[in-house]
C-alpha cells in the first residue's frame, strides 16, 4: 500500500513538473554538499551543519585533501572559513576591519586561530606583514582585494598559493594580471557556492614546488 501510495504521489509531481525538483532537493548533489542547509541557515556550512568557506564547491573538494597540518594561514576575512582552516592546519592568522564581526566569530575559534582588527586602509592591507611570518597559504577574500593580492604575494613561502575568491569580477583583473607578471599560473573553479544560487569563481595562483602539488 505504502509503495502504491508513494508512486501516485511521484506520478502527480512528475505530471505538474515538480519531479525533478523534488527529486533534487531529495538526493541531488546540492544536497548531499549541504547547499539547502546553508540556504536556509544563511550559514556557509556542509549538510552536517559544520563550517565551510564561502568558495565554489568545486574548490572546496579539490583543496580540503590538500591541506596539511604544517600548514601556515592567512586570511584577508573571517568567518565561517576561518574555523574551517583551523580545524585541519597548524595555525590561521585574519585580519577583519568590522569590530562587531569580531565579537561574533571569536568565541567559536579555536586557540590555533588568531583575528586581527584593522581598519580599512592601508593598515588593514599591510596586516599580512605584522606576524613576521611566510605563509603556505594566503587567502584574499575580504576588502581591497587588488590591493591586498598585490602586497600579500610577497609573504608567501616558497612553496605558497594565494586564493582569490569571486575571481570572475571584473575589477579583479588588475590582480590578475600583477599575479600573472610575477610568474604564477592560475588554476580556476567556477561552480555554486553555499548560499547563494549563481555561478561564481574562486582561483588559486601557484608556482612549481606548491604547497598543494599543482
Amino acid at each position: 500500500m505504502l509503495k502504491k501510495i508513494k508512486n501516485g504521489v511521484w506520478n502527480l509531481l512528475n505530471t505538474a513538473g515538480l519531479g525533478g525538483s523534488v527529486q533534487l532537493y531529495l538526493d541531488g548533489a546540492l544536497k548531499q554538499y549541504g547547499w539547502f542547509q546553508s540556504f536556509h541557515s544563511k550559514q556557509s556550512v556542509d549538510i552536517d551543519g559544520n563550517p565551510l568557506p564561502w568558495y565554489t564547491y568545486p574548490f572546496i573538494l579539490f583543496l580540503k585533501p590538500r591541506l596539511k597540518p604544517i600548514f601556515i594561514v592567512f586570511e584577508y576575512g573571517s568567518g565561517n572559513s576561518t574555523r574551517w582552516y583551523a580545524a585541519q592546519i597548524k595555525h590561521i592568522t585574519a585580519v577583519e576591519h568590522d569590530g562587531e564581526w569580531i565579537k561574533q566569530i571569536s568565541p567559536k575559534l579555536p586557540p590555533n586561530a588568531t583575528v586581527l582588527e584593522r581598519p580599512l586602509g592601508e593598515t588593514y592591507v599591510q596586516s599580512v606583514r605584522d606576524t613576521g611570518q611566510l605563509y603556505n597559504i594566503i587567502v584574499v577574500d575580504g576588502r581591497n582585494r587588488v590591493k591586498c593580492a598585490n602586497f600579500a604575494v610577497d609573504f608567501l613561502a616558497e612553496n605558497g598559493v594565494l586564493i582569490l575568491d569571486n575571481s570572475e569580477r571584473e575589477w579583479y583583473q588588475k590582480a590578475k594580471d600583477y599575479l600573472k607578471e610575477r610568474g604564477f599560473r592560475r588554476l580556476d573553479f567556477i561552480g555554486m557556492a553555499p548560499i547563494v544560487g549563481i555561478e561564481t569563481c574562486t582561483s588559486v595562483f601557484y608556482r612549481d614546488g606548491n604547497c598543494l602539488d599543482i
